[in-house]
């Protein structure tokens, strides 16, 4: 019998004997690693563990702590979903059924219109389903083959899709039990792999996206390895809702979204507290590490975004207008002003690096349907930062705003991880400016010893990136800062600088934002948070609560007191007793209250509350004070 080399992940070779399945291989190494595995990569490539060895090369396998492991999972929870649905309903016909972000979900074209409740009879015919541990095989069919097999099972929807594949695409095509679907894969072995597995809400789909196409209905669900890692998920999204931006934001009176403006946000009075505290923060720091703050006007002639190359690849996201029968359009991004300025000046490389900064209001046409709170908007504000560099000093800098981040970041008690996303299908310029550019960047996240994964075909049109995606309190991740080395702006504006030999030479440019939307990142911290904002934050930071009628002179004056020490004060004077009082600002997170009576009063001292520890005794007035002085001053 032949032997197969197949190099290991380590490295190590192992010889198998041709013919042997990737389960069967694993196995062979380690028992545990065999029930671990789900899938593996053969040459880079993710296939299911069935595929059978018959020549040399890699293999790295993949388990649920790999994304290809949940990936895989997850889209044979969709398949077992739909062996469900067409054992319970009839006349359904199945759509696409693919793995998200979390989760899976499939689509139904049935008459029957499915309720919530009638996702806990799909999920127990699904953990049925797994019970029965049904293998799940991969077989190859003829283009004609696989037209007859589902015209003959009424999947008009399926043979849709198999005539739209090219004509040289194999056709393959999974069985577990009686269910057969059309399906690349790969998927797990069987079906009792799939241990863990939620139904979670019901949704309506257009067929392939398209508005004249059908509505569909669709399903989602999640899937986990273990019952108590998707115990732990739902509880999560339990907390979440908990924290929903747009839900606290109403309640606490931040922020709101109107019908006259769908995509636009109305900022509140106390938004603009936290609004205004993120921008002077920002502001202070980016003074700090030797950014000069600029401003860009809003709507620039047609020709700046055809030149920057906005016009080809982002047009169908833009807005546009006519002055004086000229084309104008509103900035979606801020570098081609930010180039402007640094155009109108001409530049030595003793001025390099200059670094630019601006709070930057832009506007992005999204369809309606992806419009989300704060987190997905038409109109927000991007911290940007541009720096005009020579390139000895990209490395330098990249750490430099790595080191800037990382202040950001830690001040809000958010860790991260980095990816660094390379070229996209669609991009300006040839492979080796795009191979320079990744190389600096991912040579600077080694040399700063930054983790990173590389995010492949996922960079801006002009250039690669490094993309800061946040864990938040309860271990969601948002993708907010990002670093953008871009070689290509510069020539298209044929920018320049003189060098040290007199002659003109071409800069590098970074775009970097740190919050990345201000907008968005409110939305972060609200959740973040549950709305309980640290004391330079908040809103209100202290509110004091008279017992009675008498204390409220008293109360007033130690209000104006902390407003001229710079605390962001109220008083509630209302004729309520003192537990109502109490309690609604329990509801509206206020970090410290005050509760004064006659006792306080006479020795000028208050009863603190705090927040998260209710009454922790009395104190004089001037102590109080400096210990929320220093609690906003520190952003502890």
């Amino acid at each position: 019998m032949t032997s197969i080399n197949i190099t290991l992940k380590d490295g190590a070779v192992r010889q198998v004997n041709q013919g042997e399945t990737l389960e069967a291989f694993a196995q062979s190494i380690s028992r545990s690693l065999a029930k671990k595995v789900l899938a593996a990569k053969f040459n880079g490539e993710v296939v299911d563990l069935r595929q059978k060895i018959i020549c040399d090369g890699s293999v790295e396998f993949v388990t649920f702590d790999d994304e290809e492991g949940k990936d895989v999972l997850r889209h044979s929870g969709s398949h077992i979903l739909a062996q469900a649905v067409k054992r319970l309903y009839s006349d359904v016909k199945l759509g696409i059924g693919p793995s998200i972000a979390s989760g899976f979900y499939y689509d139904f074209d049935t008459a029957y219109t499915f309720v919530p409740e009638d996702l806990e009879k799909i999920q127990a015919e699904m953990e049925k389903i797994v019970r029965e541990d049904f293998p799940i095989e991969r077989f190859e069919v003829s283009r004609e083959e696989a037209l007859k097999l589902f015209g003959e099972m009424g999947e008009s929807y399926k043979v849709e899709l198999i005539r739209d594949l090219p004509e040289d695409v194999t056709i393959s095509m999974y069985r577990q039990g009686e269910f057969v679907d059309l399906c690349a894969g790969p998927h797990v072995p069987s079906t009792g792999r799939v241990k863990a597995i939620k139904l979670q809400s019901l949704a309506g789909a257009y067929w392939r996206g398209d508005q004249k196409n059908k509505m569909l209905q669709r399903i989602y669900g999640t899937a986990f390895e273990k019952k108590a890692d998707l115990d732990e998920y739902l509880n999560m999204l339990e907390e979440a809702a908990k924290r929903d931006h747009r839900k606290l934001g109403r309640e606490l009176d931040l922020f709101s979204i109107q019908d006259e403006g769908p995509g636009f946000p109305f900022f509140h009075p106390k938004g603009m507290i936290i609004r205004n505290e993120l921008e002077n923060y920002w502001r202070k720091l980016h003074n700090e590490y030797g950014y000069q703050e600029i401003k860009t006007p809003i709507i620039l002639n047609q020709s700046l975004w055809q030149q920057s190359g906005h016009w080809d690849h982002y047009r169908d996201n833009m807005y546009f207008t006519t002055i004086d029968n000229e084309g104008y359009a509103v900035k979606p991004m801020n570098c081609p002003g930010g180039i402007l300025i640094y155009r109108s000046h001409h530049h030595s490389y003793r001025e390099l690096p200059l670094r630019t900064c601006e709070l930057g209001l832009v506007h992005r046409h999204e369809i309606s349907g992806a419009l989300h709170g704060l987190m997905r908007v038409r109109s927000f504000t991007q911290d940007d930062a541009h720096i005009f560099m020579l390139p000895s000093q990209i490395k330098s800098e990249i750490r430099q705003v790595i080191d800037l981040f990382n202040t950001v970041y830690s001040t809000f008690g958010l860790s991260y991880h980095a990816e660094l996303s390379t070229k996209p299908e669609k991009a300006m310029g040839s492979d080796e400016v795009w191979e320079t550019a990744t190389s600096a960047l991912r040579e600077a996240l080694e040399e700063y010893g930054l983790p990173y994964k590389v995010n492949e075909g996922d960079g801006a049109f002009y250039g690669p990136k490094i993309d800061f995606h946040l864990r938040d309190s309860i271990g969601r991740t948002w993708q907010c800062g990002t670093i953008q080395l871009d070689m290509l702006m510069p020539e298209k504006f044929d920018l320049n600088y003189i060098g040290e030999d007199g002659q003109k030479h071409r800069p590098v440019m970074i775009h970097r934002v740190v919050y990345g939307s201000i907008e968005r990142f409110i939305g972060i911290l609200i959740e973040h948070y549950a709305g309980a904002f640290p004391v330079w934050l908040a809103p209100v930071q202290v509110k004091i609560l008279p017992i009675t009628a008498r204390q409220v002179e008293y109360a007033k004056e130690l209000a104006k007191l902390f407003k001229t020490s710079g605390l962001r004060v109220e008083v509630d004077d209302r004729n309520e007793k003192i537990g109502y009082k109490i309690r609604e600002g329990q509801m509206e997170k206020i970090p410290y209250m005050l509760v004064v009576g006659d006792k306080e009063m006479e020795t000028h001292s208050v009863a603190i509350r705090k927040r998260g520890q209710g009454d922790i005794g009395a104190a004089p007035v001037q102590e109080f004070l400096a210990t929320v002085l220093a609690e906003a001053t520190t952003k502890a």
